[in-house]
């Protein structure tokens, strides 16, 4: 398969020091070489431009959203670089850098596909919005962003509107959800399976249900949007907000597998990685072994 790596070096949607090395920390670990030892052809893209923007400048775009402008701005130029690849029959896959940079993945393969569907796998639900969030910061809005909820730039990226339908969207492994949240994910009746469902019912039947529900769709493509957040605190000390009682790393390459195994995940983000608090590449390490896993599954 054709692979077009590209990083997003951002931090502005977390506004947290270190996550925009995670990038340069994956290819320091040779992501390229562990990427096509599975027989895939890489195309290593670089990584975008994010322009430096001063701390005190955070609220020069929006009185409650931090950095808005240069996070629109990147999403923008990741989407169309995103759907140019998809043009070009290859497979994007985007490391970050913070979570805010999936609005601009899905909203180039939302352009490039009819009836997108996303995969969430995140301690958090990301669906806030500039009124709920109680931080202002837009990697816990991108998500709501792409469905149509939010602040209108953030809304509007690449292509005016909505992204992806409410019934598309599946978040899986949440356990730290905002109030504003918990309401938005009620409201919309929205495919949510926090760490609770997956106990209760187990990671099998949670996989099944999706995937039901996925082939009784109409759907053409799958985004699958990963946060090394959703695995378990003690796995994962290199990222923001690790949370306790996650997944492990079994648990995360089944869910990998089994998604992979439909052939309709056609592009695929991997953030929040941030070298700067990781402990003896602990993280690191991990994220090269997950990835290893992916194209590993991946078929051509």
């Amino acid at each position: 398969m054709d692979v077009s790596l590209f990083g997003v070096p951002i931090m502005y949607g977390c506004d947290q020091e270190g996550v925009q090395y995670g990038p340069a920390k994956l290819r320091n670990k040779r992501i390229i070489e562990t990427i096509k030892k599975h027989s895939h052809r890489v195309y290593d893209l670089g990584s975008l431009y994010i322009p430096k923007v001063p701390e005190s400048k955070k609220y020069e775009y929006h009185k409650k959203i931090k950095y808005l402008k240069p996070i629109v701005d990147m999403n923008n130029n990741l989407a169309h670089l995103v759907y140019s690849v998809l043009s070009s029959k290859s497979f994007p896959f985007i490391i970050g850098g913070d979570h805010s940079l999936a609005l601009g993945t899905i909203s180039g393969s939302s352009k490039f596909y009819n009836n997108l569907a996303v995969i969430w796998i995140d301690a958090h639900g990301d669906i806030n919005t500039q009124e709920t969030s109680p931080s202002g910061n837009t990697h816990g809005m991108s998500l709501a962003s792409a469905i149509g909820i939010g602040e209108p730039s953030l809304v509007n990226v690449y292509y005016n509107g909505p992204k992806v339908k409410p019934e598309n969207v599946y978040i899986i492994g949440a356990r730290e959800l905002d109030k504003g949240e918990i309401q938005l994910a009620k409201d919309l009746n929205l495919n949510l399976y926090t760490m609770d469902s997956i106990n209760n019912i187990g990671l099998e039947k949670v996989i099944e249900q999706v995937l039901n529900r996925i082939y009784s769709s109409n759907i053409d493509a799958i985004h699958l949007s990963f946060d090394i957040d959703v695995l378990d605190k003690s796995l994962v000390p290199g990222t923001g907000t690790p949370v306790i009682n996650g997944l492990s790393m079994r648990e995360a390459k089944k869910i990998f597998e089994n998604f992979l195994n439909t052939r309709l995940i056609k592009s695929m983000d991997f953030v929040e990685l941030n070298p700067v608090l990781d402990k003896n590449n602990m993280t690191a390490d991990l994220c090269i072994d997950l990835i290893d896993w992916i194209f590993k599954v991946i078929k051509e």
